[in-house]
This record gives C-alpha cells, structure tokens and sequence, in this order.
C-alpha cells in the first residue's frame, strides 16, 4: 500500500505548536515509507476561516521547512463533489432529509434530559415518509447504524471500540446546502487516497462517524493514529493563557526551525535516550508505535535548551545567514563591520536564540550609544581614565591586530600598573561593548577592530574624567 499522509488544518487562526506537530509527524511517516503528503486546508467554517489565516499556515509550514507533495486543496472549492456524495448516500439509503425545527430538537433533547438520557437527536424523520412541512429547508442526515460496534484499530491508542448506540444520526448538509465537517473529511481522504489519518486526539469522537460513513460508501479505512495533547505545566490542554502562541512567533523570537521540529518530535516521542536529532534521523527513526499515549508537558526551558545545541552545531556561515535578518530588523548595518559570521561563530556559546545573539552583535557594528548604568558607575570611575590611557597606548603600539597579541598587550599593561587584570578589563569591556557581558575580551576587540576599539576608549577615558562632575 502506497503511504499518503495528510495534514488538515482549518484556517480559524494562525497554525499553533500543536497543529505543527501534528503536521511534522506527518511529513514524517509519508518520509519514513518514500509516501506522500498532502496539505489540505479545511475552510468550510466560512463565518471564521480567513485569508489571513490561511497565510499563515502556508507561511509557518514554509518556515520549518514541511514540503508538501500535493496541495494545498481548499473545501471551498469541492462543494460540487459533496453534494455528488451526498446525493450517492440519499440514493443507497444511507441519508436522509430531517425537516425538524430548532423548536424541535430543543425539546426532544429537554426530553432526553429528563429521562436522564443522552441528549441528542432521536431519529424522528428517519423512516418517515411524511408530507414535508411547508417553508422548511430540510437538512441532511446520514443514518447510522442501530446496533453494532466501531472497531479502531489506533496505531497510538491501541483498540478503541464504541457503541453505534452511542452515535445519533448526525447533520452530513446543513439546511444553507453546506457540506459538515465529517462529510467533506471523508469525502476529501477517500478521493485523495489517504493511507494513514494520523491527528490530535481530539478527533477520536469523530473517527467513529467518519468509519461508519467509509463503509456506507463502500471505501477502503486508512490507518488511524490519534496524538495525545500538548499540555501546559498545569497538565491542561495547551492554549493561549499558557502562552500557546503561533508558530511564526517562534520565528520572531529567534528559534531555528530546526530547533523547534527537533522540540516538538519529542514532545509525545522518543528513541532511546536520544534528544537531539537532525531531520534525516527523524524520518528514519520515527515510527507511530513509539507515541505515547498520554499527553506531553511544553518546556520553555527544554526548547531553550535544544535551541542552544542548534546554535552551537550549526556552521558559521549557515548561522550567520539565519541571523543576518534578525539585525537588518534591528537596523544594525554589518556592511562596514566584522564579518558576520565571525562574529556569530563567536558569540553562539552564550545565546539560546537569534534575537539573544542580535543583541549582542550590536557592539560589533555600532558603538555603544549609552553605558550599562550599573557598570558604569562601578568600572568607568576618574581613577580608569590613566588605567584606559595606558591600554590605549599600549594597543595603538600593536603592528598585528590579532587575538593573540592582544591579549599580550593588555596583561604587559596589567603587569606594569602592577595592577590586577580586572582593573584593565572590567572598565575596558563596558567601554568597548557599553556592558559586562561578551565573548572573551581579546576576541572581541580582534572583531571589533583597531580604530574602533581606540574611538571607544577615547570616548570612555573622556567620561571617567567627567565622571566625577
């Protein structure tokens, strides 16, 4: 059987961390078995799907990289097929036309409620042959089964059996002439050849309605996989109060892609005591058997941590064209400065994203406009003015402008004020960077360069003598 795997999203909002998830594991089964996968968007909610929306899902899945075989295809433009389908199960028996009113149903389900029953719809126009009442648009219903059991055989959950008696006769067209959810879902992954279903688990109420119509249509069932839910630390379904934000907000907050596929395959995943995993590992590794079954806690600081290892591992140049964007945001012009990546190379170890590392970049390309208020009124005193002069003699004196003599230069100039190196490199750091935190001080200066470096001292050795005033 030839894989084809689909992911579905309804374009209500923008594509959050559990639609990508559920999309990555996807793209990944289809991968793992040379399958395809199919992007299909589910707009049939027409008062809250949006082009905006939409966007956003081409967008985010562009940004981590889920290259999709076929698609995207749009409900909205397969009405004509729904209705052909529906037509098909009006003609087999399989559907009918329900002409009750709002009225109606509200009291049978208040009737249901009072016989401590569940309230649903209890079948009244099913074998009705009735005159249909004048001036109501009728919907259509498809006519489950009475008795008998769905059997789901859930690559992740296991075995899940339900009672066709717990299944009412549900609304396949609304009374507007609009194709249902678990109408056109069928429909689409019956005409599009879909081999595995895998989804979040909040749609295993639907799988059994979704079965029963497969059969009535004669259609062979795809593999079903239902992912547990993403939780928040509280241990309840992921959502915006636990910060749940979309993907593309990752994007703006400075995370690799590849960071985040890598955080989000483990979340509900794993192989061995293995956590870090380049994209051709998970579409070899990854199997639907090895999901757990129950939910996984989202981890800002395991996803930081991850982002860390991504920034380290990735090579300079590589690195630096994932930054370059970050600092033309931020206006830092790096075309008369170090090279980039040079500097991305330097300062990888001390940030957990891009947006970390654009800001330490500032200082390599522009000079600090204001010092760090603490720092400054600790380390740039009028007693550092004579301590910067002399580092800035001692620097103009180097033929070579390297790491190495550098650093010679300034432990000469610790040695001769026979003083201790942070008098010479505590004042000196805020000076050239306007803070206490950087790289190790004689690569810093390296990148930054000679002339910069002295402009800098200059304009720090004038507010130490001012400092007191």
């Amino acid at each position: 059987m030839s894989v084809r795997t689909r992911f579905a999203p309804s374009p209500t909002g923008y594509l959050h961390i559990g639609g990508a998830r559920t999309a990555l594991l996807c793209y990944l089964y289809a991968r793992k078995h040379g399958g395809e996968f199919i992007l299909r968007i589910e707009d049939t909610d027409r008062a809250r799907s949006t082009d905006e929306s939409v966007q956003a899902i081409l967008d985010g899945m562009q940004w981590l990289g889920l290259d999709y075989d076929e698609g995207p295809f749009y409900q909205t433009q397969r009405f004509d097929r729904y209705r052909e389908v529906i037509d098909q199960l009006l003609q087999s028996g399989h559907a009918y036309r329900c002409y009750c009113t709002p009225e109606e149903l509200d009291a049978m389900r208040e009737a249901a409620m009072a016989k401590k029953e569940k309230p649903r719809y209890n079948g009244y126009w099913r074998e009705r042959s009735d005159t249909p009442p004048a001036g109501v648009e009728p919907v259509i219903r498809f006519k489950n089964p009475l008795d008998g059991d769905v059997v789901i055989e859930d690559a992740v959950k296991g075995q899940i059996v339900v009672s066709n008696t717990e299944l009412d006769d549900l609304i396949i067209m609304r009374s507007d002439g609009t194709p249902t959810y678990n109408l056109t879902v069928v429909v689409d992954d019956i005409d599009m050849k879909i081999s595995h279903v895998i989804r979040g688990d909040d749609h295993v109420n639907n799988t059994p309605r979704q079965i029963n119509i497969m059969n009535a249509l004669g259609a062979t069932l795809p593999v079903y996989a239902h992912l547990p839910m993403i939780l928040g630390e509280d241990g309840k379904r992921l959502s915006k109060r636990h910060g749940a934000v979309s993907v593309m907000q990752y994007h703006d907050d400075g995370y690799l892609p590849e960071a985040l596929l890598n955080y989000l395959v483990r979340l509900g995943w794993s192989h061995k005591d293995q956590e870090l995993f380049s994209m051709e590992e998970m579409q070899t590794l990854f199997t639907l058997e090895a999901v757990n079954r129950s939910g996984s806690v989202f981890d800002n600081k395991k996803l930081d941590w991850v982002s860390a290892h991504y920034l380290q591992g990735t090579p300079a140049d590589a690195l630096a064209a994932a930054l370059s964007p970050y600092l033309q945001a931020a206006e830092i012009d790096t075309a008369n400065g170090p090279a980039l990546s040079e500097v991305a190379d330097l300062l990888r170890d001390r940030a957990k994203n891009l947006n970390e590392m654009t800001a330490a970049a500032r200082y390599f390309y522009v000079a600090p406009a204001e010092y760090d208020a603490k720092a400054a009124a600790k380390q740039l005193k009028p007693a550092a003015a004579p301590v910067m002069q002399a580092v800035s003699e001692a620097l103009s004196a180097l033929s070579t402008w390297e790491a190495a003599p550098i650093q010679q230069a300034l432990d000469q100039t610790v040695e001769k004020l026979e003083i201790g190196f942070g008098k010479v490199g505590l004042p000196l750091r805020v000076a050239v960077t306007g803070g206490t935190a950087s790289p190790a001080l004689d690569k810093t200066l390296a990148l930054i360069g000679r002339d910069a470096v002295l402009a800098r001292i200059a304009t720090a050795i004038s507010y130490c003598e001012n400092a007191s005033a």
